[in-house]
């Protein structure tokens, strides 16, 4: 997993949760986006949903332009 987002667990530290955003998305409006490097700040959560930029990079890595937003199904 080159490009991803992990979650830990509080209590002892191991993955709880793993998502690879080096990829090729669907978008809610269709336009075609790739995920990528992820070179910046780190995810935002905003009511309990969070949210993070792939592929804007400005030094290195795999280029991109993603925005990822995550919910529970």
């Amino acid at each position: 997993m080159d490009g991803g987002l992990r979650a830990y667990s509080s209590a002892d530290g191991t993955v709880v949760w793993r998502y690879d955003t080096n990829g090729e998305f669907e978008t809610v409006n269709g336009v075609r986006a790739n995920g990528g490097a992820i070179d910046g700040l780190g995810p935002v959560v905003s009511n309990g949903m969070p949210f993070v930029n792939s592929g804007y990079i400005s030094l290195v890595g795999r280029p991109g332009n993603v925005l990822l937003a995550f919910g529970v199904d």
